[in-house]
């Protein structure tokens, strides 16, 4: 297999929060050193208006996009807040998209979510996989976690072997296609 660059996120600005460590996870799936994690709180945005854009594009946008650029692919665990995306990935995406229409670059992806509760943050993950396509997010396959505390151990991972098959599957297919 030919060396990619993935670049993985949640799409959150907590600094508990538990899809980046499902990234994080995730990671271990992949050869050493081909995927970096990347933290949304280093890409920091105003509140999007169109009078904040008239004050020019902000530093943590043009950043983002430089990091989505300089990928082969991506890969992105979304955090759900009352059955969407977290405002501060929400407000970053506006960001970018003013920037560049296709925030992802016609970039491969691998989406994931998890919540604590058993639908796994899969409404955020739904709106990701209908809406990223037309911002250049070429979606190859999801993936979604639910029941988080009882499904996940922090030193271990996945500790439900049916959902860690599944992921694991989804994973070497994705890093196959790439």
């Amino acid at each position: 297999m030919k060396t990619v660059k993935i670049v993985g996120f949640a799409a959150s600005t907590s600094s508990t929060s538990i899809n980046k460590k499902l990234v994080e996870s995730t990671i271990s799936m992949f050869p050493s050193g081909e995927v970096e994690v990347i933290d949304l709180n280093d890409y920091r945005v105003p509140l999007f208006s169109i009078d904040e854009e008239k004050n020019g594009f902000p530093d943590g946008a043009t950043r983002f996009l430089e990091k989505i650029k300089q990928s082969d692919a991506i890969i992105c665990s979304l955090s759900e807040h009352n059955r969407n995306w977290t405002a501060s990935f929400k407000n970053l995406f506006d960001w970018c998209s003013r920037i560049e229409l296709k925030v992802f670059q016609e970039k491969p992806m691998f989406l994931m979510s998890t919540s604590p509760g058993g639908y796994g943050g899969q409404n955020s993950l739904n709106i990701a996989i209908k809406v990223f396509p037309s911002f250049g997010g070429q979606v190859r396959d999801s993936f979604s976690l639910p029941k988080y505390y009882e499904n996940f151990d922090e030193v271990n991972g996945i500790i439900n072997m049916e959902l860690l098959t599944e992921l694991k599957e989804k994973t070497d297919k994705f890093r196959r296609e790439l």
